[in-house]
């Protein structure tokens, strides 16, 4: 497995990050995600992404117990805040009071004294950015986190929690964590380019675009047993990718990678790995089997004819608007 460094920081993280939001406390039992779990530590991942809020703080749980004996030097363990973890006004947002609580509980959950990189999981719009800094910053100089980062923040909000962090020398960001796709590339014009100025690493999620971009799904035929699309915990995310102009160009890439004696995912996790500013992509699974396949991406660099192929087939769907960026209210 690759690793490469988490922007200009010192942190190295693997080429693919195992994350287990919708997996984890829903759409598979335990025993399948320890065993998911144990099969990327076998193949080389040693990073791993989840958030408080993943099937209500229990994804959290099902990572820590996963991840329970390892050696904790050898990993990099990244999770979130900001989402509603509880009914009272103050159990969401960016406050120090939710940020303070939400680092306890997700220690907490996830058996460990502290996390590698805690992730501010939308821009919070009703809190001062400056409370957000100091509280990250009095995070990290308690030796709870060890690096910050953001998931999906817009350019212009990236550069407000710096300006602030650099006038009053604080930690600064060191990653972000957008929707980023051959399918979704909202992030190149704007976000992209700010971040490798500033040093910032992109840890992408949906690099398969909901696994639309496996191929699994096929225009006019019914939806795989078992897969996201028949999933109500996960099925609305996958909505927009599953119009039939997008199914069309999706098999539009089929050849392309066959040409490439390469399968849909790995071709489609390679063309992530081989954008500028990308540190990581993460992939999620319900068997071991989908690692297997997926990690080989780490180690494939894609022709330019193969790259040009890539985008003729999907010229007609592709989202570049920064327009559709995900600030509120979705979140993964």
């Amino acid at each position: 497995m690759q690793h490469r460094h988490l922007g200009s920081s010192g942190l190295k993280v693997s080429a693919l990050t195992y994350g287990n939001w919708i997996t984890h406390g829903g759409q598979v039992d335990d025993d399948a995600a320890l065993a998911c779990v144990h099969a990327a530590l076998d193949l080389g991942i040693t990073t791993f992404d989840t958030a408080d809020v993943y099937a209500g703080t229990e994804a959290e749980k099902v990572l820590g117990k996963a991840l329970s004996g390892q050696r904790r030097e050898g990993l990099e363990i990244a999770t979130k805040v900001f989402w509603p973890t509880g009914p009272g006004v103050n159990d969401r947002g960016l406050s120090r009071k939710h940020i303070m609580e939400s680092i306890e509980g997700s220690l907490r959950r996830l058996q460990v004294d502290y996390v590698d990189l805690y992730q501010a999981h939308r821009f919070d719009h009703e809190t001062p950015v400056e409370e957000t800094v100091a509280a990250f910053d009095y995070l990290i100089k308690q030796g709870k986190v060890l690096y910050v980062g953001v998931s999906e923040w817009r350019r212009e909000e990236i550069k407000a929690y710096l300006d602030i962090a650099d006038a009053n020398h604080r930690s600064r960001l060191v990653s972000n964590q957008p929707q980023y796709s051959i399918l979704w590339r909202v992030i190149e014009s704007e976000v992209v380019p700010f971040c490798m100025d500033q040093g910032i690493g992109q840890i992408v999620w949906s690099p398969l675009a909901q696994g639309v971009l496996t191929g699994k799904y096929h225009l006019g035929e019914p939806f795989p047993a078992g897969s996201r699309a028949t999933d109500p915990t996960g099925s609305n995310f996958l909505q927009g990718y599953l119009r039939d102009k997008v199914l069309d160009a999706v098999d539009r890439l089929r050849p392309v990678a066959k040409e490439a004696g390469l399968s849909m995912a790995v071709m489609s996790l390679a063309w992530v790995l081989s954008r500028p500013g990308i540190s990581s992509a993460i992939v999620g699974a319900t068997r071991p089997e989908q690692l297997e396949e997926n990690v080989v991406a780490a180690n494939v660099t894609l022709g330019q004819d193969v790259l040009e192929a890539i985008d003729e087939a999907v010229l007609d769907v592709v989202v570049t608007d920064p327009a559709k960026t995900m600030s509120p209210p979705h979140r993964p």
